[in-house]
């Protein structure tokens, strides 16, 4: 299986988070909100908007960030989690759960839309994390989060650094690399496209992405997006989400000012 919702995980991080007000004037209301850096973000709503905070927490904190959802695969695929956890009556994808119950709290309620959320696609097929930043604000979801998505505590590890790719110093070795193969299709791997390799030590797995999507759902023909499935290598059980992370290491750049992003999408959301 893959890494644990305690494991540090290679690339960027995009997460969506429910604040909750502390303060007694304005106890009990939330904020769902986007980041790529949950402490940074947290101390910008404290600090107001002079700080980069959103205007809908200014002047009423402190805030506390009790729960995270993370491990999307791109900002896009987190705003629109964002999006519809914010707007649940006009996703589409949530007709079927019903406005806030009179004398349900604004925090359970919010509990409610993200326990449904999980449960319908697309997300329902994303390798997310469901963490807990604060532990005494817990509570059980109903219904769970699916068996794939881990239950986390704490603040989230330190993004691991992705792996330099092994220089090849060989003319041998060049003209191997030149002719690599997809294990699954058996056709030449070309110098464009980045093939999805098995993390196990010894498997030399290396397939095309479609290849190996298409092993994986053999066992569900009706899906698009593989969940996990066992490495036809070494028969190892693969996450997908997994796979993806590793296989974007090598190419993803870095990011240079990500709270901007961050900053510019709150501001429209908002208007």
């Amino acid at each position: 299986m893959g890494p644990t919702g305690g494991a540090s995980r290679p690339g960027r991080f995009f997460g969506v988070y429910l604040l909750y007000c502390l303060n007694p004037r304005h106890r009990g209301r939330v904020y769902v909100g986007f980041t790529v850096n949950p402490a940074r973000r947290v101390q910008q709503h404290n600090g107001g908007r002079r700080k980069g905070g959103a205007w809908r927490t200014s002047g009423r904190g402190p805030w506390e960030m009790v729960l995270i959802v993370h491990g999307f695969p791109s900002a896009v695929a987190a705003l629109r989690f964002e999006w519809a956890w914010q707007h649940p009556q006009a996703s589409r994808r949530l007709a079927h759960v019903g406005p806030r119950l009179r004398g349900e709290a604004t925090f359970a309620f919010h509990l409610r839309v993200l326990a449904h959320m999980l449960r319908a696609p697309p997300w329902a097929r994303l390798p997310l994390t469901l963490r807990w930043l604060r532990a005494d604000f817990r509570q059980d979801l109903c219904p769970p989060p699916p068996p794939h998505v881990p239950l986390a505590f704490g603040p989230p590890p330190p993004r691991a650094l992705a792996p330099r790719r092994r220089a090849v110093d060989t003319e041998s070795e060049l003209e191997h690399d030149a002719e690599t193969h997809c294990t699954l299709c058996a056709r030449v791997l070309q110098d464009e496209e980045d093939p999805l390799c098995c993390p196990h030590p010894g498997c030399s797995l290396r397939a095309h992405v479609i290849c190996l999507a298409e092993e994986f759902l053999q066992e569900e023909p009706g899906q698009l997006l593989p969940l996990e499935g066992q490495c036809p290598g070494c028969k190892n059980s693969l996450l997908w989400g997994d796979l993806i992370w590793l296989c974007r290491m090598g190419t993803e750049e870095e990011e240079e000012d990500s709270e901007l992003e961050e900053e510019h999408w709150t501001d429209m959301l908002e208007i």
